[in-house]
């Protein structure tokens, strides 16, 4: 096998076997038989188990090809700009777009068979772009622009009785930019839980400063991300990452023994064998943030999700298995305000409350639990973050969650670098806010039907909920059995 195909999986080979012989027509446009011919071979070739020595005829020489009165076009090769140019209107902002990474340098979506750097016998020399990148991306835009065609179908429009279906208004072509803006209009935001208890002395809101941002992650994001970590976690059971990146417990007893995966910063949740605190430890080393957790953090900044003063650089992957539960506890104060956590995979609750109360293993009772659909993000912050505690009781079907949080300063473990490509990240400008919510203006009389009327008469946005939609006080957590 040739030395360059050596670099790459079996899998990979397959992947962009296929992904060549689809192009192979716009390939070899302007080519003579003869090297259309080679060609061809040459792409059969990276999935075929002979040497392609072999299985290939001797490379002719275009310009031998051209003199010869062939059709070859010896400048019909390698004008990749060219078409760049006239695919300029290509998505590059969706988590799957390899686009993105030969035009921002960033490599953002690395392959999943590809080990960390730091893994000294295990890193490739280079960053490699995955074929399978290259391969769904189709997949993922075709998916999005479906996504994005519901939402500007007007569910008030109707054809006239007699027009044909062929009648029906042609398919809008979107600039990424546009296919942005309403994917970040379409994010459902809550900002208004109310959970009021008495704490020293004093009637408070303990949940003031949660906020739950549904429609960040489209569905095939989603299954990009999980197939990621499903893959991460393979690496932590052969050992291609760091000692501690990756941990998994045993289940000594129901609730326990979640698997974790850390990266950025290594965390102890009790005092470790080598006596370190609970907190962030500053002698430990754990792999750094993966490519593709970086591209979430940007979507995050981007979609005013999380604020710019406060990009994570750190992350605790969480991996539940039914029965997995976290039990009551206040985030340690070595990482700073607001935090947040992406659910994956499916539903749970988590419950919040100045006095959680331990029912029983993965059980616990709170006063106020919050549904977290799969692909939503919970940012926790003020009250919700530094007097109500927070659990996760035993969860009824497998689930993954992705909690990024920046460090103090202080807290930095020794050698700690900061990600280039996280520096000076920005939200959405405030003119493209403005120009959203004036489309949002239009769409009112759709909309009125699912505004609804708070306790004190006014009237709230479509995109809250009424109280115990989202949220339900009195919670006791016992999944069915």
């Amino acid at each position: 096998m040739d030395s360059f195909l050596r670099n790459y999986e079996s899998t990979e080979l397959r992947i962009a076997a296929e992904f060549l012989s689809n192009w192979l027509p716009y390939l070899s446009g302007g080519l003579c038989k003869s090297c259309t011919q080679i060609l061809s071979d040459r792409v059969r070739s990276i999935n075929s188990q002979e040497d392609f020595a072999v299985s290939t005829p001797p490379i002719i020489d275009l310009n031998q090809c051209k003199e010869q009165g062939s059709n070859c076009n010896t400048l019909s090769i390698g004008r990749r700009n060219d078409s760049a140019d006239n695919n300029d209107n290509a998505d590059t902002h969706s988590l799957g777009s390899w686009k993105d990474e030969t035009d921002e340098h960033a490599a953002e979506w690395s392959s999943t068979t590809e080990t960390f750097s730091s893994s000294a016998n295990h890193a490739s020399p280079s960053v490699k772009k995955s074929w399978a990148d290259m391969a769904q991306e189709d997949e993922i835009a075709e998916e999005e622009d479906n996504e994005v065609s519901s939402k500007l179908f007007n569910v008030n429009d109707s054809l006239e009785e007699g027009t044909p279906l062929n009648g029906a208004k042609p398919k809008v072509e979107l600039s990424r930019d546009q296919r942005e803006h309403i994917r970040f209009r379409s994010v459902k935001r809550q900002k208004d839980f109310i959970c009021f208890e008495r704490v020293k002395g004093k009637l408070v809101n303990v949940l003031d400063g949660l906020e739950l941002h549904e429609g960040v992650f489209s569905a095939a994001e989603q299954k990009r991300i999980v197939g990621y970590v499903e893959e991460l976690q393979e690496m932590g059971r052969k050992g291609l990452l760091k000692d501690r990146t990756y941990s998994a417990p045993q289940k000594w007893m129901r609730g326990k023994g979640r698997v974790t995966l850390q990266f950025g910063c290594c965390y102890n949740y009790a005092t470790d064998k080598n006596r370190n605190p609970p907190g962030i430890t500053k002698n430990e080393i754990v792999d750094p943030l993966p490519n593709l957790f970086k591209v979430m953090i940007k979507r995050l900044v981007r979609w005013h999700v999380v604020p710019p003063s406060c990009v994570p650089d750190s992350c605790i992957v969480n991996i539940y298995d039914e029965g997995d539960c976290i039990p009551p506890h206040i985030d340690n104060h070595d990482f700073v305000r607001p935090f947040c956590t992406v659910s994956f995979l499916s539903q749970c609750e988590i419950v919040f409350g100045s006095n959680l109360k331990i029912i029983g293993p993965g059980e616990f009772a709170g006063s106020f639990a919050i549904p977290l659909p799969v692909g939503s993000v919970l940012v926790i912050n003020g009250n919700g973050a530094d007097v109500a505690k927070h659990c996760v009781p035993a969860v009824p079907t497998k689930r993954i969650s992705i909690t990024f949080r920046k460090m103090d300063e202080s807290k930095w473990p020794i050698g700690f670098v900061h990600e280039a490509d996280l520096q000076g990240l920005e939200p959405l400008s405030d003119e493209v806010k403005d120009t959203l919510n004036n489309n949002n203006n239009n769409d009112n009389d759709i909309n009125s039907n699912n505004s609804f009327n708070n306790n004190n008469g006014s009237r709230s946005s479509s995109h809250s909920w009424r109280r115990g939609e989202r949220g339900r006080g009195d919670y006791s957590g016992r999944f069915g059995r």
